[in-house]
């Protein structure tokens, strides 16, 4: 793993630094409110840069609707710190609205127990961060575990399980949204895309990777597959004004298509998410699919 971003320009280093001191200061303040000893002395162990930004082939191009995002893991020293909503929902808001900050920015925020157990048993999301990984801040004594190679066969159960579990239902999804449309219920039409979406992305990360993020951020999710799949890309068109708006609704549906009244989708909106998410669905079927049948070669099975 790499302890520092010289690899990067300037204005990115600048950014990652920015957006390192808003999280540590940010859940100083969340954890100084605590009354359990625990959580008041509650440690970050770790920030680590992960993703197209540590290995270097990030994409930049805004103005064609493409730009990879900063993928941060946080490692804290209890689980209970882990809790995005309690201690890292201000600093990601901050982030967000910092216009000195100019790229989105993710985090991941788990225990070092999680993330060594991961890593003993060689799950590749965990390992390639172990690999590729720049460590923003390190607390002494935070070492990571060494990484064990998993076996072929064992990864080839493990994706084709995950695989199995997740693919089938987007397609009795996809076929709920469209009842929902035809029964003139748009809002619950596009929840139930964006959930068709989600699970498109979450199979994918899990067949690919072995994990998948405690979060239902679609363009989160969007952003973690496309890193490791750039076929997936395709999915969703994004040269226009109109194809970015269609994904923010997507993305939106999943609590503003349930609970707020402002919430507005139209048909056309409608037809146009609903032919991403079919996309998407058989890229992730092609994409997974490629990656079983080799695992399931190295296997020997």
């Amino acid at each position: 793993m790499k302890s520092d971003v010289d690899h990067l320009p300037l204005a990115q280093q600048e950014e990652l630094a920015l957006a390192t001191r808003i999280l540590m200061d940010e859940f100083a303040v969340a954890t100084s409110r605590a009354t359990q000893p625990w959580k008041k002395n509650g440690k970050v162990r770790k920030i680590v840069l992960f993703g197209s930004y540590s290995r270097g082939d990030w994409v930049d191009d805004p103005e064609n609707g493409y730009q990879s995002d900063y993928d941060l893991l946080i490692i804290v020293s209890h689980e209970d710190l882990t809790e995005i909503a309690e201690y890292w929902y201000v600093a990601e808001d901050k982030i967000l609205r910092d216009t000195a900050i100019a790229r989105p920015v993710n985090i991941i925020v788990h225990t070092l127990d999680e993330v060594n157990r991961a890593l003993k048993r060689g799950e590749y999301f965990w390992v390639d961060i172990a690999r590729d990984g720049v460590i923003l801040y390190d607390l002494p004594g935070s070492e990571l575990a060494a990484p064990m190679p998993l076996t072929a066969a064992d990864a080839y159960e493990m994706a084709s399980g995950y695989f199995n579990q997740w693919y089938h239902a987007i397609d009795d999804l996809l076929a709920g949204a469209e009842l929902y449309r035809k029964r003139s219920n748009p809002n619950l039409a596009a929840f139930t895309l964006h959930q068709a979406a989600e699970r498109a992305y979450i199979c994918y990360l899990l067949a690919r990777c072995l994990y998948v993020p405690r979060s239902h951020n679609l363009k989160f999710l969007r952003s973690l597959a496309e890193d490791r799949e750039p076929r997936l890309v395709e999915a969703w068109p994004r040269a226009t004004k109109v194809d970015r708006r269609r994904f923010e609704l997507a993305k939106r549906a999943y609590v503003e298509a349930r609970y707020s009244a402002a919430y507005a989708i139209d048909g056309d909106d409608l037809q146009a998410i609903r032919a991403a998410v079919t996309r998407l669905r058989d890229i992730v079927e092609t994409v997974s699919r490629e990656w079983l049948d080799g695992l399931r070669q190295k296997a020997g099975l």
